[in-house]
């Protein structure tokens, strides 16, 4: 099958880095696939799974799933399409197994407290980001079970 070059780039660490033949993703127009010879572009990725299908025997260095995939949580970031080569950067990226129930529940709980008080626009919009973000984590790690 046709493949790409993708890298995937957290804050604190390089996600995956290989040849694969597609990636998915959230962005701000809904689920978004890129698959090889994807025209060129510049794209928003809002917080939400990302699934990669690794190129068969491309040695990537990565581990896939069962199912020959690599499934992470994905932060806010954009995604960059150039020449068959994919760079994803993002605020964070994590597999479900790596999730910490408890503190993204501790999180999800702190986030609705914030909503229910009277607080300024701004801090509405970043408690209704911190709550979206914990939702996420919490469905990705049951997911993941």
């Amino acid at each position: 099958m046709p493949m790409f070059y993708l890298k995937v780039i957290a804050a604190d660490r390089t996600f995956f880095s290989g040849f694969a033949e597609s990636v998915t993703f959230q962005s701000h127009d809904g689920r978004q696939q890129i698959l090889s010879h994807h025209e060129n572009m510049v794209i928003a990725l809002d917080e939400g799974m990302m699934d990669i299908t690794p190129a068969e025997h491309a040695g990537n260095g990565s581990e896939a799933n069962g199912d020959g995939h690599e499934v992470g949580l994905a932060g806010r970031g954009f995604a960059e399409v150039i020449n068959n080569r994919v760079t994803i950067i993002v605020e964070s990226c994590e597999k479900p197994e790596e999730i910490d129930v408890r503190r993204a529940e501790e999180a999800k709980e702190r986030a609705e407290e914030k909503m229910r008080q009277k607080t300024s626009i701004q801090e509405y919009y970043h408690s209704r980001a911190s709550l979206a973000r914990a939702m996420a984590r919490l469905a990705a790690a049951r997911k993941n079970k």
